[in-house]
């Protein structure tokens, strides 16, 4: 089969992720060029993969500029820099691996679908979690008739506290103008899993939510604006004060990641470097003093073709971890996506039997439950024409996804049930 060459527009979390996974697989991948505005990571990149130092560029419009010198781009960049380099990249004619979100704004991801539809590119979005073990083990069941026609779905995405303190309250998604809706930033990965299981169009959505807990009402009497600030009355219980997470506990991986920019050694920062970091970003912020505005807490409610409903809890309120509730007509599937067995109950036997399931990292700095892996094995597939799977999210499919997340957020804001057959065709779909 053919060896896929490959550029990295964004070296972040997701742009590493992606790169030492096709790294694996040199016989289908070669990194031949990328794109990062922070001098360390391109040094990393040209370390590690042996990229030449005139094909590590400072940005994507410099990387973009020049001949086209791959068969995929990898788009990788934060949220709100998605669109350009994308349809710039279509433009070129580079087939696409587009992390999730597509883009920020409906019209946006409409954009894009509708551009790589009239150039024949393929773009793939990273919706990873339909390759996690878990998730496709559950698709099978449903898909094998276990539980019969799928009655309603009930699906949890706990963020975490912590984890939501750090990306919703700190960092690079706690702003809704800077990024995007939380709904879209976390959890388009969720609507896209519920709408594949399901199977069916989307008719109708509302939605609830708001930010209740990380504001400034909810400040302790005598908290700093920063927690190295000191003298605070809380520090040492509050579950998030930055000191105890990012400096004393030395094995965070987290520590690498708010100190990008600061340090050349970010692989290895050091305790100096992190506080260099707290001191002069937002991730040494008091939770309650943060700049923050995306929701904290959200509730999507979904009714589909055939009467099928369907339920998306996402909140900052729980250690963490995705719950899945599945009932059928013959049938009920339960299932924890951390935990070793998925659960069906069946009504003819009136018995409860497991499927296993591998366990693997869930975590915010690991594979997404072995997703981001099975992704890129099956991305060669899908690029080189012998791809007969069920989980590949191409981009049309991921757009009238994401539209679920949009049009939530249109019915939270509005307080209006959405008709998604209208909110399809405002945006050509």
């Amino acid at each position: 089969m053919k060896k896929i060459s490959v550029i990295i527009i964004g070296a972040g979390n997701r742009g590493n992720r992606y790169s030492n996974l096709m790294a694996e697989y040199p016989e289908n991948y070669e990194i031949v060029g990328m794109a990062d505005p922070e001098e360390a990571r391109r040094k990393h990149f040209e370390t590690k993969f042996s990229i030449p130092k005139e094909r590590c560029y400072p940005g994507w419009k410099e990387i973009l500029a020049e001949p086209k010198m791959a068969d995929l781009a990898v788009i990788s960049t934060v949220d709100n820099m998605h669109y350009e380099p994308a349809l710039l990249a279509i433009e070129r004619g580079y087939d696409l691996l587009l992390e999730k979100p597509v883009a920020p704004t409906a019209k946006e991801c409409a954009d894009i679908a509708a551009a790589a539809r009239k150039k024949g590119t393929k773009v793939l979005v990273g919706h990873v979690l339909r390759y996690a073990p878990f998730f496709w083990h559950v698709k099978e069941i449903v898909m094998s008739g276990a539980i019969g026609d799928v009655v309603s779905v009930d699906q949890v995405e706990g963020i975490g506290n912590v984890h939501f303190s750090h990306s919703y309250v700190r960092g690079n998604w706690h702003s809704e103008a800077e990024s995007a809706p939380m709904l879209l930033a976390k959890s388009s990965h969720d609507l896209d899993m519920i709408q594949w299981i399901v199977d069916k169009p989307c008719k109708k959505i509302t939605s609830f939510g708001s930010l209740t807990h990380f504001t400034e009402k909810n400040a302790p009497e005598g908290a700093p604006v920063r927690c190295c600030d000191g003298n605070c009355p809380v520090g040492n219980t509050c579950p998030y004060n930055c000191i105890k997470h990012y400096v004393d506990f030395k094995e965070n991986p987290r520590r690498r990641i708010i100190t990008r920019g600061f340090t050349d050694a970010y692989q290895n920062p050091t305790d100096e470097d992190v506080m260099n970091a707290l001191r002069n970003t937002d991730y040494g912020l008091c939770v309650y003093h943060a700049n923050n505005d995306v929701a904290d807490h959200q509730v999507v409610n979904m009714e589909f073709e055939g009467g099928v409903t369907a339920t998306l809890n996402v909140n900052a309120f729980n250690r963490g971890g995705r719950y899945i509730r599945i009932y059928g007509t013959k049938g009920e599937l339960y299932a924890h996506a951390a935990a070793t067995e998925i659960h069906v109950f069946n009504f003819e036997s009136g018995k409860t039997y497991s499927v296993p399931v591998v366990r693997t990292d869930e975590s915010i700095n690991g594979g997404h439950g072995g997703g981001d892996q099975g992704l890129v094995e099956e991305l060669h597939q899908y690029l080189s024409g012998s791809y007969n799977g069920y989980r590949a999210a191409d981009i049309d499919v991921s757009v009238r996804n994401h539209f679920l997340a949009f049009a939530a957020e249109e019915s939270r804001k509005e307080s209006v049930v959405v008709d998604m057959d209208t909110y399809y065709s405002k945006f050509g779909f």
